[in-house]
Formats: C-alpha cells, sequence, structure tokens
C-alpha cells in the first residue's frame, strides 16, 4: 500500500533534519517555500509538520516560523538542584526574565497551598526562563512573606534556592510534587511565543523548609517539547540515561 503524502513529507523532512541541512540557524524553510518544494498543499504540508512537531523533531514559534527542536531538560523532582544548576549540567545555557514581583493577597488555592489565612499577604514573583536562547518556561513563586523580610530589594533573576539559603539561612528539606499536561493558558503562553490552548506542561510544586514549614509554591507552565520527567529510584545514576534522552525523542 502506498504511504500518505503526509508520511513522505514527515520522513523527507526528517532525513533533512538528520542531515545538518538547518543547523546554520535552527529554523525551518518558509511554509510556503517547503509546501513549493514538495509539491504539495499548505494544508497537507501543515499536517506534517503538527506530526514531527508531536514527535518533538520541531517546534512552532507565533509569528516567527518553525525551528528544530533542541534535546528536552531532564529533571528529576527527587533532586534538589534548582533551574540552572540542572541545565548546566546538562551543558545547557540559562537565563531569567522577571516579569513581577510583589504582595499581593492569597487566593484561595495558594493560601491552603501554603496553609495560611485566606486573603493573607504573599509575594508573588513571575519569571520567564530561557534554555540556550529560547523560553521554555513560564513560572509563578508565591512566598510566604514572613519567612522573608526584604525580599523584593534582591535581585531575583537568578536562583531563589541559593537566595534562601544565602540571605536566610533556608534550605528544601521536602517537596510535594506534582504533573498535569494539558493546553497553557493565554498568560503563559503569550510569554512562551506559543498560541493559547497549545499542549504543555503545569507543574505544581509544595516547598518546606529544614524545619518542615511550607515557604513557598512554584506554579511552573512548561513548553511541553522542552522538558522530559526523569525519576530514578535505587542503585545507579541518571547521568547513565543521559546519551538516550540527548538523542531520543520522547
Amino acid at each position: 500500500m502506498a504511504k500518505k503524502t503526509v508520511e513522505v513529507i514527515c520522513e523527507a523532512l526528517a532525513e533533512r533534519i538528520q542531515r545538518g541541512e538547518f543547523n546554520e540557524d535552527r529554523r525551518l524553510p518558509s511554509e510556503r517555500t517547503l509546501s513549493q518544494q514538495f509539491m504539495t498543499t499548505r494544508i497537507t504540508l501543515r499536517e506534517a509538520l503538527r506530526q514531527l512537531e508531536a514527535q518533538g523533531v520541531i517546534y512552532r514559534e507565533v509569528r516567527r516560523g518553525w525551528f528544530i527542536a533542541p534535546p528536552r531538560l531532564v529533571y528529576n523532582p527527587l533532586h534538589h538542584s534548582h533551574f540552572r544548576e540542572m541545565a548546566q549540567a546538562q551543558g545547557r545555557h540559562t537565563s531569567t526574565e522577571l516579569i513581577n514581583a510583589g504582595f499581593q493577597p492569597a487566593s484561595e488555592a495558594v493560601a491552603h497551598q501554603l496553609g495560611i489565612p485566606l486573603g493573607s499577604e504573599i509575594i508573588c514573583i513571575r519569571r520567564l526562563r530561557h534554555i540556550d536562547g529560547r523560553a521554555v518556561l513560564y513560572v509563578e513563586n508565591t512566598l510566604n512573606p514572613s519567612y522573608f523580610p526584604g525580599l523584593l530589594e534582591k535581585d531575583l533573576t537568578g536562583s531563589l534556592t541559593d537566595l534562601y539559603q544565602r540571605d536566610y539561612g533556608l534550605h528544601y528539606g521536602g517537596v510535594r510534587f506534582r504533573v498535569f499536561p494539558g493546553p497553557l493558558p493565554a498568560f503563559a503562553a503569550g510569554r512562551l511565543h506559543v498560541s493559547p490552548g497549545s499542549p504543555g506542561l503545569f507543574i505544581d510544586r509544595t516547598n518546606r523548609d529544614q524545619y518542615g514549614r511550607i515557604i513557598d509554591c512554584d506554579h511552573e507552565y512548561w513548553r511541553y517539547d522542552a522538558l522530559c520527567i526523569d525519576v530514578a529510584v535505587g542503585p545507579g545514576s541518571e547521568t547513565d540515561w543521559a546519551p538516550f534522552y540527548s538523542h531520543t525523542t520522547l
């Protein structure tokens, strides 16, 4: 049975990517150019591109076009390493953009998560985090201000984990970690250069300090193609699996 045109395009484009044809700027030609090269309609081409996107081979940014997807960041929730440390250990470059930070009343959900009365004042820090120049994570950190006097006067573009330990003598002693796949809300999607409703991963973390007190919680919105959740239990190290994640699309 002859293959569908979409399958032929997927295989041919994936082969060109593997050969390094687009390595110079990792950007694919425009949809018009590709449709002409494959002598097909834009509708058929877009279906092929979406299939490659679903496989993690390429990704799209609104008003910018299609790009070759870099390797996913391997994220082990059992480790307490912070974003920059985790990424740098895997040979990646990171940067953080502070969107805003300030006091606000706690919503019912956040108050419950932090174990404080509804409407209590909290610190909310909104940041956009990049790996190798690509925005991959929009995160809202909500903190109990009782433990962090003067925090808003400090540099919030670095690691909060390091800041807690250096300036407040606090470090994480326990964490509750939940992952929910689903569509990205508009406020996160816009920051991540994708359309609202695009697939993403929502990670909800509640953090305790070394004394067992709940000190903050994180609401993380990840591009789905940027992350691999990897939990290793028992003898061995996750580094044994690093080559697999570097070359395999999950």
